[in-house]
Protein backbone atom coordinates (compact mmCIF):
# COMPACT_ATOMS: atom_id res chain seq x y z
CA UNK A 1 0.00 0.00 0.00
CA UNK A 2 1.23 3.57 -0.69
CA UNK A 3 2.06 5.83 2.23
CA UNK A 4 0.38 9.20 2.69
CA UNK A 5 2.01 12.09 4.51
CA UNK A 6 0.07 15.08 5.75
CA UNK A 7 2.29 18.16 5.41
CA UNK A 8 1.44 21.51 7.00
CA UNK A 9 2.97 24.97 7.25
CA UNK A 10 2.24 27.71 9.81
CA UNK A 11 3.59 31.16 10.64
CA UNK A 12 3.27 31.10 14.44
CA UNK A 13 3.18 34.91 14.90
CA UNK A 14 5.97 35.89 17.23
CA UNK A 15 6.32 32.80 19.41
CA UNK A 16 8.90 34.39 21.70
CA UNK A 17 10.55 33.20 24.87
CA UNK A 18 9.84 35.06 28.12
CA UNK A 19 10.90 38.68 28.62
CA UNK A 20 14.09 38.01 30.58
CA UNK A 21 15.03 34.74 28.93
CA UNK A 22 18.64 33.64 29.50
CA UNK A 23 18.45 32.00 26.06
CA UNK A 24 18.34 35.36 24.25
CA UNK A 25 21.48 37.05 22.94
CA UNK A 26 22.32 40.52 24.16
CA UNK A 27 21.98 41.91 20.63
CA UNK A 28 18.46 40.56 20.14
CA UNK A 29 17.50 41.64 23.66
CA UNK A 30 18.41 45.22 22.75
CA UNK A 31 16.48 45.13 19.48
CA UNK A 32 13.22 43.81 20.97
CA UNK A 33 13.49 45.32 24.48
CA UNK A 34 10.39 47.52 24.19
CA UNK A 35 8.22 44.93 22.43
CA UNK A 36 9.07 42.01 24.72
CA UNK A 37 8.23 43.93 27.93
CA UNK A 38 5.50 42.16 29.87
CA UNK A 39 5.80 38.88 27.95
CA UNK A 40 5.66 36.49 30.90
CA UNK A 41 6.26 32.73 31.02
CA UNK A 42 2.52 32.34 31.61
CA UNK A 43 1.68 34.23 28.38
CA UNK A 44 4.29 32.28 26.46
CA UNK A 45 2.94 28.97 27.70
CA UNK A 46 -0.65 30.01 26.98
CA UNK A 47 0.27 30.83 23.40
CA UNK A 48 2.05 27.48 23.03
CA UNK A 49 -1.07 25.71 24.30
CA UNK A 50 -3.27 27.62 21.85
CA UNK A 51 -1.03 26.74 18.94
CA UNK A 52 -0.85 23.08 19.98
CA UNK A 53 -4.66 22.90 20.13
CA UNK A 54 -4.84 23.88 16.44
CA UNK A 55 -2.02 21.63 15.24
CA UNK A 56 -3.68 18.68 17.00
CA UNK A 57 -6.78 19.17 14.80
CA UNK A 58 -4.83 18.85 11.55
CA UNK A 59 -5.01 15.70 9.46
CA UNK A 60 -8.47 14.83 10.79
CA UNK A 61 -7.24 14.95 14.37
CA UNK A 62 -4.12 12.84 13.81
CA UNK A 63 -1.75 15.82 13.58
CA UNK A 64 0.65 16.51 10.70
CA UNK A 65 3.39 14.10 9.74
CA UNK A 66 5.62 17.04 8.77
CA UNK A 67 5.08 20.61 9.96
CA UNK A 68 7.07 23.63 8.83
CA UNK A 69 6.91 26.71 11.07
CA UNK A 70 8.35 30.22 11.24
CA UNK A 71 8.37 33.22 13.57
CA UNK A 72 9.59 31.37 16.63
CA UNK A 73 12.48 32.67 18.67
CA UNK A 74 14.50 29.59 19.57
CA UNK A 75 14.64 25.84 19.89
CA UNK A 76 13.41 26.05 23.49
CA UNK A 77 9.97 27.40 22.58
CA UNK A 78 9.73 24.89 19.71
CA UNK A 79 10.48 22.17 22.26
CA UNK A 80 7.62 23.47 24.40
CA UNK A 81 5.33 23.20 21.39
CA UNK A 82 6.50 19.65 20.64
CA UNK A 83 5.92 18.70 24.28
CA UNK A 84 2.48 20.28 24.14
CA UNK A 85 1.60 18.14 21.14
CA UNK A 86 2.85 15.01 22.90
CA UNK A 87 0.44 15.88 25.70
CA UNK A 88 -2.53 16.16 23.33
CA UNK A 89 -4.84 13.16 22.85
CA UNK A 90 -3.02 12.31 19.62
CA UNK A 91 0.16 11.82 21.68
CA UNK A 92 2.59 12.22 18.80
CA UNK A 93 6.29 12.49 19.56
CA UNK A 94 7.85 14.92 17.10
CA UNK A 95 11.52 15.42 16.34
CA UNK A 96 12.93 18.86 15.56
CA UNK A 97 15.01 20.54 12.86
CA UNK A 98 15.70 24.11 13.92
CA UNK A 99 17.66 26.91 12.24
CA UNK A 100 19.09 29.53 14.59
CA UNK A 101 19.01 32.19 11.89
CA UNK A 102 20.63 35.62 11.82
CA UNK A 103 17.35 37.53 11.67
CA UNK A 104 17.56 40.94 13.39
CA UNK A 105 14.63 40.10 15.71
CA UNK A 106 15.89 36.59 16.36
CA UNK A 107 13.00 34.73 14.70
CA UNK A 108 13.68 31.36 13.10
CA UNK A 109 12.42 28.70 10.69
CA UNK A 110 12.03 25.06 11.75
CA UNK A 111 10.39 21.68 11.15
CA UNK A 112 8.61 19.19 13.38
CA UNK A 113 8.48 15.68 11.91
CA UNK A 114 7.44 12.17 12.81
CA UNK A 115 10.68 10.13 13.19
CA UNK A 116 8.74 6.96 12.53
CA UNK A 117 8.03 8.13 8.99
CA UNK A 118 10.92 10.45 8.16
CA UNK A 119 14.59 10.41 9.01
CA UNK A 120 17.12 13.26 8.86
CA UNK A 121 20.49 11.82 7.78
CA UNK A 122 23.65 13.38 9.19
CA UNK A 123 24.90 16.28 7.05
CA UNK A 124 21.61 16.58 5.15
CA UNK A 125 20.40 19.78 6.85
CA UNK A 126 21.40 23.10 5.26
CA UNK A 127 20.82 26.74 6.22
CA UNK A 128 21.04 28.90 3.10
CA UNK A 129 21.79 32.58 3.76
CA UNK A 130 19.65 35.10 1.88
CA UNK A 131 22.10 37.90 1.15
CA UNK A 132 20.73 41.37 1.91
CA UNK A 133 21.89 44.44 3.80
CA UNK A 134 19.76 43.64 6.85
CA UNK A 135 19.78 40.25 8.53
CA UNK A 136 16.88 38.01 7.58
CA UNK A 137 15.87 34.39 7.94
CA UNK A 138 17.79 31.69 6.12
CA UNK A 139 16.12 29.12 3.88
CA UNK A 140 16.20 25.76 5.66
CA UNK A 141 16.74 22.69 3.49
CA UNK A 142 16.32 19.16 4.84
CA UNK A 143 16.93 16.13 2.64
CA UNK A 144 14.64 13.74 4.45
CA UNK A 145 14.93 9.99 4.06
CA UNK A 146 11.45 8.47 3.95
CA UNK A 147 10.64 5.22 5.73
CA UNK A 148 10.72 3.61 2.28
CA UNK A 149 14.30 4.78 1.76
CA UNK A 150 13.78 7.64 -0.71
CA UNK A 151 15.38 11.10 -0.55
CA UNK A 152 12.90 13.99 -0.35
CA UNK A 153 14.23 17.57 -0.38
CA UNK A 154 12.11 20.00 1.63
CA UNK A 155 12.71 23.75 1.90
CA UNK A 156 11.33 25.97 4.70
CA UNK A 157 11.00 29.67 3.80
CA UNK A 158 10.22 32.93 5.58
CA UNK A 159 11.07 35.60 3.05
CA UNK A 160 11.78 39.27 3.91
CA UNK A 161 8.70 41.22 4.94
CA UNK A 162 6.85 43.97 3.12
CA UNK A 163 7.62 46.55 5.79
CA UNK A 164 8.44 49.86 4.13
CA UNK A 165 6.16 48.97 1.23
CA UNK A 166 5.59 45.94 -0.99
CA UNK A 167 7.30 47.56 -3.98
CA UNK A 168 10.16 49.13 -2.04
CA UNK A 169 11.03 45.83 -0.33
CA UNK A 170 10.42 43.57 -3.34
CA UNK A 171 14.11 43.30 -4.27
CA UNK A 172 14.83 41.43 -1.05
CA UNK A 173 12.24 38.78 -1.92
CA UNK A 174 13.65 38.56 -5.44
CA UNK A 175 16.98 37.59 -3.83
CA UNK A 176 15.21 35.00 -1.66
CA UNK A 177 13.53 33.57 -4.77
CA UNK A 178 16.86 33.25 -6.57
CA UNK A 179 18.36 31.57 -3.49
CA UNK A 180 15.56 29.01 -3.36
CA UNK A 181 15.77 28.36 -7.09
CA UNK A 182 19.54 27.88 -6.95
CA UNK A 183 19.45 25.34 -4.12
CA UNK A 184 16.52 23.50 -5.71
CA UNK A 185 18.75 23.06 -8.75
CA UNK A 186 21.69 22.01 -6.54
CA UNK A 187 19.56 19.35 -4.82
CA UNK A 188 18.85 17.79 -8.21
CA UNK A 189 22.49 18.00 -9.22
CA UNK A 190 23.67 16.28 -6.04
CA UNK A 191 20.92 13.69 -5.55
CA UNK A 192 19.86 13.22 -9.17
CA UNK A 193 17.38 14.78 -11.59
CA UNK A 194 14.60 12.58 -10.20
CA UNK A 195 14.83 14.12 -6.70
CA UNK A 196 11.41 15.23 -5.43
CA UNK A 197 11.38 18.68 -3.82
CA UNK A 198 8.76 20.62 -1.88
CA UNK A 199 9.14 24.25 -0.82
CA UNK A 200 6.81 25.68 1.79
CA UNK A 201 6.67 28.93 3.66
CA UNK A 202 5.48 32.45 4.28
CA UNK A 203 6.85 34.04 1.13
CA UNK A 204 5.49 37.53 1.95
CA UNK A 205 4.45 37.69 -1.71
CA UNK A 206 1.51 36.20 -3.57
CA UNK A 207 1.72 33.40 -6.18
CA UNK A 208 1.61 35.90 -9.06
CA UNK A 209 4.39 38.17 -7.76
CA UNK A 210 7.74 38.50 -9.54
CA UNK A 211 9.75 36.91 -6.73
CA UNK A 212 7.86 33.64 -7.09
CA UNK A 213 7.22 33.60 -10.85
CA UNK A 214 10.50 34.90 -12.29
CA UNK A 215 13.00 34.23 -9.51
CA UNK A 216 11.78 31.08 -7.74
CA UNK A 217 10.57 29.80 -11.15
CA UNK A 218 7.11 28.82 -9.94
CA UNK A 219 3.97 28.67 -12.07
CA UNK A 220 0.35 27.61 -11.86
CA UNK A 221 0.80 25.34 -14.91
CA UNK A 222 1.59 21.77 -13.93
CA UNK A 223 2.40 20.84 -17.53
CA UNK A 224 4.94 23.64 -17.86
CA UNK A 225 6.74 22.35 -14.76
CA UNK A 226 6.72 18.72 -15.88
CA UNK A 227 7.97 19.51 -19.39
CA UNK A 228 10.48 22.25 -18.47
CA UNK A 229 14.20 21.89 -19.14
CA UNK A 230 14.99 23.95 -16.03
CA UNK A 231 14.00 23.07 -12.43
CA UNK A 232 10.65 24.83 -12.00
CA UNK A 233 8.09 24.65 -9.20
CA UNK A 234 4.35 24.06 -9.47
CA UNK A 235 2.72 26.58 -7.13
CA UNK A 236 -0.17 24.70 -5.54
CA UNK A 237 -1.77 27.81 -4.06
CA UNK A 238 -3.14 29.30 -7.29
CA UNK A 239 -6.69 27.92 -6.75
CA UNK A 240 -6.86 29.24 -3.14
CA UNK A 241 -5.50 32.59 -4.41
CA UNK A 242 -8.67 32.92 -6.49
CA UNK A 243 -11.11 32.60 -3.59
CA UNK A 244 -12.27 35.60 -1.51
CA UNK A 245 -10.15 34.72 1.53
CA UNK A 246 -6.44 34.21 2.21
CA UNK A 247 -3.95 33.11 4.87
CA UNK A 248 -3.09 36.63 6.07
CA UNK A 249 -5.05 39.89 6.16
CA UNK A 250 -3.70 43.43 5.88
CA UNK A 251 -6.27 46.22 6.36
CA UNK A 252 -8.96 43.54 5.90
CA UNK A 253 -7.50 42.67 2.49
CA UNK A 254 -6.74 38.93 2.11
CA UNK A 255 -3.29 37.84 0.96
CA UNK A 256 -2.16 34.35 -0.05
CA UNK A 257 1.33 34.60 1.41
CA UNK A 258 1.64 31.02 2.69
CA UNK A 259 2.26 28.53 -0.09
CA UNK A 260 3.40 25.08 -1.19
CA UNK A 261 5.62 24.68 -4.26
CA UNK A 262 6.24 21.20 -5.72
CA UNK A 263 8.79 20.33 -8.37
CA UNK A 264 8.27 18.15 -11.46
CA UNK A 265 9.27 15.02 -9.58
CA UNK A 266 6.27 15.50 -7.29
CA UNK A 267 3.92 16.66 -10.06
CA UNK A 268 3.96 13.64 -12.41
CA UNK A 269 1.20 11.10 -11.97
CA UNK A 270 3.75 8.29 -11.80
CA UNK A 271 6.12 10.05 -9.39
CA UNK A 272 7.21 7.79 -6.49
CA UNK A 273 6.61 10.75 -4.13
CA UNK A 274 3.62 12.65 -5.50
CA UNK A 275 1.76 15.71 -4.23
CA UNK A 276 -2.03 15.52 -4.17
CA UNK A 277 -2.79 19.00 -5.53
CA UNK A 278 -6.52 18.73 -4.87
CA UNK A 279 -5.88 18.19 -1.17
CA UNK A 280 -4.41 21.69 -0.56
CA UNK A 281 -6.36 23.55 2.10
CA UNK A 282 -6.27 26.70 4.16
CA UNK A 283 -7.01 25.49 7.69
CA UNK A 284 -9.71 27.60 9.31
CA UNK A 285 -10.81 25.67 12.37
CA UNK A 286 -13.79 26.88 14.42
CA UNK A 287 -12.80 29.61 16.85
CA UNK A 288 -9.57 30.52 15.04
CA UNK A 289 -11.00 33.37 12.96
CA UNK A 290 -13.20 36.44 13.28
CA UNK A 291 -16.87 35.86 12.56
CA UNK A 292 -17.53 39.33 11.14
CA UNK A 293 -17.50 40.49 7.53
CA UNK A 294 -13.79 39.70 7.19
CA UNK A 295 -12.99 36.15 8.40
CA UNK A 296 -9.35 36.91 9.17
CA UNK A 297 -7.18 34.87 11.56
CA UNK A 298 -7.54 35.54 15.26
CA UNK A 299 -4.08 36.63 16.50
CA UNK A 300 -2.70 36.03 19.96
CA UNK A 301 -0.83 39.33 19.81
CA UNK A 302 2.05 40.39 22.02
CA UNK A 303 5.32 41.98 20.94
CA UNK A 304 3.88 45.47 21.30
CA UNK A 305 0.35 44.47 20.22
CA UNK A 306 -2.68 43.83 22.46
CA UNK A 307 -2.82 40.26 23.76
CA UNK A 308 -5.86 38.05 23.26
CA UNK A 309 -5.29 34.87 25.24
CA UNK A 310 -8.02 33.17 23.23
CA UNK A 311 -6.18 33.97 19.97
CA UNK A 312 -3.71 31.89 17.98
CA UNK A 313 -1.75 33.50 15.13
CA UNK A 314 -2.20 36.24 12.54
CA UNK A 315 -1.77 33.61 9.79
CA UNK A 316 -3.88 30.59 8.96
CA UNK A 317 -1.96 27.32 8.55
CA UNK A 318 -2.07 25.44 5.25
CA UNK A 319 -1.99 21.70 4.58
CA UNK A 320 -1.48 19.23 1.73
CA UNK A 321 -1.22 15.45 1.29
CA UNK A 322 1.76 13.72 -0.29
CA UNK A 323 1.66 10.08 -1.44
CA UNK A 324 4.65 7.74 -1.63
CA UNK A 325 4.51 4.56 -3.69
CA UNK A 326 5.64 1.20 -2.30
Amino acid sequence: MPSTYYVAWWNLENLFDEENSPRRTEKVARVIANDIAGWTPALRDRKVAQLASVIAQMNNGAGPDLLGVCELENRFVLGLLASGLAGQPLGRQYSIVHADTQDARGIDVAFLYDPGLLEVPVAEVFFHVVMRRNATREIVQVNFRTHRGRTWAVFGNHWPSRSGGAFESSGYRHIAGETLSYFHQRAREVHGDATPALAMGDFNDEPFDTSLVLHALSTRQRRRVVEADMPRFWNLMWPPAGIPDGTFYFNNEPNQLDQFLANANMARQDSPIRVEAGSVEILRFPGTFDTGAYPKPKPFGGMGKPVDQDGFSDHFPIGVRVTEAE
